[in-house]
């Protein structure tokens, strides 16, 4: 089996960022109310900024297939990409659209001829594609692979997306505001993109090497948590927007990011936790041997909650050997681990033989990817 490493990084963040106090007007009041969920949720989540692909009219300045291949130009070069690439592999939770895949769009900006694999789903989307590099590196079936995670969400936040719901509902008599899973998104996500060059030696500066990436769906447990396209039922079942009329996908904005967040915290600390033990254990992997810790976390309100439960877990990661910087670039669903890599690099605080562990939790249906990754 040859061995894996992580011989480039780079992310790409559109325009300038965006501070609290200017979200609402980038992206909309709802019916000309300004939020009442806004507040709260920019008080716990503790992100301080954040980037949006649009500009001052809400028009976008990139698609999402652009911030990826802007992150990858940004690990080259003038950012000329190689020839020699065996393999493009792009994770999102928002494609620009259904069909074609979402790599076959990046790889259309690129000059090459090249294998794609487009992983779908959200936060682990990123780290799926890379570990479908990393295994064909493994196995010997290439040499250099590509993986990114890139997210384009702003848009789909916008307070037009919500105007036909809220007209609904004053015509009815009813609030209208939107519902607080709907709203408590449109404050806590951003645009953004990372990129990984692998490949099955070391190019003689610093490299990582990939010990192991492992990942693990709880779908069969719980139920959905984050969703779109969907309307969620009372039993946790979800209707299709196949299922459903055009008139519904604008009343009740089908197509809008959703979360369930009752769900979300009475799990997503516990599993990753359970999970990250299970592997400690099966790997002989001592948690003090990891030097720098960057766990993806998609609001400060998870951080202190995250680091008690692996202390009850008997897992010893004081909160000195993290790596966050969600304050600052706000949560960019699966390009999140890519961009906090990436700025860990930069940081110059990596040694040789450092051992640094990724953690990607995603809600949608509860899933979680882990690496172990070795500076050398």
């Amino acid at each position: 089996m040859e061995q894996v490493f992580i011989v480039g990084t780079g992310s790409f963040l559109p325009n300038e960022a965006i501070s609290n106090e200017e979200m609402e007007n980038v992206l909309g009041q709802i019916g000309g109310i300004p939020s009442r969920g806004r507040a709260i949720v920019l008080r716990n989540n503790g992100i301080k900024s954040r980037y949006y692909a649009l500009n001052s009219n809400g028009e976008l300045t990139h698609n999402n297939a652009e911030l990826a291949v802007e992150a990858i130009r940004s690990m080259f070069p003038n950012g000329v990409v190689p020839k020699d690439i065996d393999i493009l592999s792009c994770g999102t939770s928002a494609a620009d659209q259904s069909l074609p895949s979402h790599t076959a769009m990046v790889h259309g900006y690129m000059d090459q001829t090249i294998e794609i694999c487009s992983p779908s789903g959200a936060c682990c989307a990123g780290m799926h594609a890379m570990k479908y590099g990393y295994m064909a590196i493994r196995a010997g079936l290439a040499k250099k692979a590509i993986s990114t995670g890139s997210e384009l969400i702003s848009p789909m936040m916008l307070a037009r997306n919500f105007e036909s719901e809220s007209r609904t509902k004053e015509e009815l008599d009813q609030n209208p505001y939107i519902a607080f899973e709907k709203d408590f998104l449109r404050w806590m996500l951003s645009d953004g993109a990372g990129a990984a060059l692998m490949c099955n030696e070391p190019n003689g500066k610093m490299n990582l090497k990939i010990e192991w990436i492992e990942s693990r769906s709880y779908a069969h447990e719980l139920e959905t948590c984050m969703y779109s396209a969907a309307d969620k039922n009372e039993d946790g079942s979800l209707t299709s927007w196949k299922e459903l009329t055009p008139e519904t996908w604008l009343d009740d904005s089908i197509f809008a990011m959703k979360q369930d967040v009752k769900l979300l915290a009475a799990n997503i600390t516990q599993l990753g936790s359970a999970y990250l033990k299970e592997l400690c254990d099966s790997k002989g992997v001592d948690p003090t041997d990891f030097d720098h810790f960057l766990p993806h976390i998609s609001s400060n309100y998870f951080k202190q909650l995250l680091l008690d439960q692996f202390k009850a877990d008997g897992l010893d990661i004081p909160e000195e050997k993290c790596f966050f910087n969600l304050s600052s670039v706000g949560n960019i669903g699966s390009a999140s681990i890519y961009v906090a890599l990436n700025e860990l690099i930069e940081s110059d605080k990596l040694i040789t033989g450092q051992k640094v562990l990724l953690m990607v939790p995603e809600s949608a249906r509860f899933s979680y990817t882990f690496a172990l990754l070795t500076v050398c």
